[in-house]
């Protein structure tokens, strides 16, 4: 009984240590051939005709143990689109803190003789939300109706106001260097300043007719900015149906002044009411002229007085510690701010964070500050601070250039930090992925975050450079790659 015990023991022993081998053997298996898989579906991937002349990098790590699972290029600096956006959002919530608001302020100052109109002095902090539809806080209504009561409780004269901008804590250039001229029209290119209104983006209403080659009508422009509204060139015509929208907003053409703008493009014929949206250039006039508005709807005579972009010259004459406010406008937080900045891609956002960072360590907000400050962010945490050779804070400038590598790592780090979620839930899903996109000419690009059917985690980065070709059949291939992760 005891000899059959014994045997019986070591039958039990071979199990367990077979069973032990499998796992190791299992184990490496499997991390084999996922690493196999990429490297197979990889070479296939820059072997295809859409690849000829480019070039591709793809990293992907363990999320856990941040062992690398495959690497190719990741040392390559490569434009990498809208992905830089999760550069900016992860840099925003070390630097600024989740719960960070920026806060827009008025000030009046009555006039010392009893003709001139009330001044209303306003103090921006580079609120990219202000105005925006995206939230109720935010919405115009919300805040008209704010100011508005808030004005009428210090007991001042609505009906003539003499409005002025406290512009000078940011630089004047709104538009990032490197940024190029067919997309600084388009909502997508709309500037950050030291205030914005309704992302600095507008709605132009277009009437086609039913003939290809036909003159285009713009239907709402001049109402749009009032009296400072400038002589718009539009050489806009019909193409066939189905073409959908191909018009471009150029600001500054210059055909007859050099403040013209152009409209230029294709719209589908037969459209009545066909919309585009387009940056707005003066974001303060456009609020002047939206707040003006609201008060006439109320039956005031109001009168619109000047509004200058730059109070410094001013200071003397309003007296600067003679201001009182009037009423604060606070943003949203910024977990909010980064939920909608990645999963609509807004880049208007990612250029206000970028001066941000500026304004609040340097007391200047500017975009080139900014690069430096997330640089050298990273650069503490032990990144070589040359895989960032970023120029703006979306990504829409074509010269920057970022690794595979940092990317990864930068997804990494957030991965341990206690706002992580707040991201992670600010990512858009593509190919069942937790991922940001990107796209600009000839760039294709994702990263982010995938748990696999076996529960293993990754983080990976996929940028491809100077590909010919339809973006959709190259973003079908580059998902074929990334379903070796599922």
């Amino acid at each position: 009984m005891a000899k059959f015990e014994e045997l019986n023991v070591q039958h039990s022993m071979k199990k367990i240590l077979i069973a032990f081998y499998f796992s190791l053997l299992t184990f490496d298996f499997f991390g084999q051939t996922v690493t196999q898989k990429l490297q197979k579906a990889f070479t296939a991937f820059e072997k295809d005709s859409q690849l000829k002349h480019a070039i591709s990098s793809l990293y992907v790590i363990d999320a856990n143990t941040g062992q690398v699972v495959f690497d190719k290029n990741s040392q390559i600096g490569l434009a990498p689109a809208s992905t830089q956006k999760i550069i900016t959002s992860v840099t925003a919530f070390e630097i600024l803190g989740k719960d960070y608001r920026y806060k827009t302020n008025f000030f009046y100052k009555k006039p010392a003789d009893k003709i001139s109109g009330d001044f209303l002095v306003i103090k921006g902090s580079g609120d990219p939300t202000f105005g925006s539809w995206r939230y109720v806080s935010t919405a115009p209504y919300f805040i008209y109706s704010n100011l508005d009561k808030n004005l009428l409780k210090e007991n001042l004269s609505v009906r003539k106001l003499i409005y002025f901008i406290i512009d000078s804590s940011f630089e004047k250039s709104v538009i990032p260097d490197g940024w190029i001229w067919q997309d600084i029209g388009n909502y997508y290119g709309a500037g950050a300043s030291a205030f914005n209104w309704k992302e600095n983006q507008v709605d132009i209403e277009l009437s086609s007719e039913n003939q290809v080659g036909s003159s285009v009508e713009v239907k709402n422009y001049n109402s749009l900015f009032g009296a400072r509204s400038y002589d718009l060139y539009n050489t806009l015509t019909a193409a066939a149906k189905g073409t959908g929208d191909n018009a471009y907003y150029y600001f500054g053409y210059g055909n007859k002044s050099q403040n013209q703008p152009l409209l230029k493009g294709t719209i589908p014929i037969n459209e009545k009411s066909f919309k585009i949206s387009i940056a707005v250039a003066d974001p303060i006039d456009f609020f002047i002229n939206d707040f003006s508005k609201f008060e006439r709807s109320k039956k005031e005579n109001l009168w619109l007085g000047d509004s200058v972009n730059d109070i410094r010259r001013w200071v003397d004459q309003l007296g600067s510690s003679t201001i009182n406010p009037v009423y604060t406008h606070y943003s949203p937080s910024l977990d909010s701010i980064i939920y909608w900045f990645n999963k609509k891609s807004i880049n208007l956002y990612g250029e206000a964070l970028i001066k941000t960072f500026a304004y609040e360590k340097n007391g200047f907000g500017s975009t080139d500050s900014g690069v430096v400050i997330v640089k050298n962010f990273w650069k503490e945490k032990g990144m070589d601070e040359d895989e960032l050779g970023i120029v703006d804070g979306s990504g829409l400038s074509p010269l920057n250039r970022v690794t595979t590598h940092a990317q990864a790592e930068i997804l990494k780090y957030a991965k341990t930090k206690d706002w992580f979620p707040y991201f992670f839930n600010s990512l858009p899903e593509f190919n069942g992925m937790k991922i940001k996109s990107g796209t600009i000419r000839g760039v294709k690009a994702f990263c982010g975050y995938h748990k696999a059917k076996n529960g293993k985690e990754y983080i990976f980065s996929f940028l491809v450079n100077n590909y010919n070709g339809s973006a959709s059949a190259l973003v079908n291939k580059m998902y074929k790659v990334l379903d070796i992760l599922k």
